[in-house]
């Protein structure tokens, strides 16, 4: 498994815990890349989960399984703001999806992010 897969899965449990718990985002002992993207995910929080409010069609952000909530956090913020290929990202977080969540996910996860790849030079980040 490649170094950032190893990374972004580090990211999505610490994404994951600390929605859980309700807690702030941690960093904690993670890979560099891990850290970048806790780091860029807890800096843009309030503007990511607008993003997944707004093109989450007909689902409400509470009801979205927590893995698939985070999943997106993860992929937004690569999306938006790194220099990650949209490809990768997306490719990345559908696997994520498929690996760890419900069966749906992928399909969910890949249309939002689609959209939001289509619309990445018209948004106000």
């Amino acid at each position: 498994m490649a170094q950032r897969t190893k990374a972004r899965k580090e990211a999505l449990d610490q994404l994951f815990q600390s929605d859980l718990r309700k807690s702030d985002i941690t960093i904690g002992e993670v890979r560099d890349y891990a850290a970048e993207i806790l780091t860029g995910v807890k800096a843009n929080l309030p503007r990511i989960d607008e993003l997944i409010r707004t093109y989450i069609q007909g689902w409400d952000f509470d009801r979205i399984p927590g893995v698939d909530r985070n999943i997106l956090r993860l992929a937004i913020w690569e999306l938006l703001w790194s220099q990650t290929p949209e490809a990768v990202v997306i490719d990345e977080a559908l696997k994520l999806a498929t690996e760890l969540s419900t069966e749906n996910s992928a399909n969910f996860v890949h249309g939002v992010l689609s959209k939001l790849a289509s619309l990445k030079g018209q948004l106000a980040l």
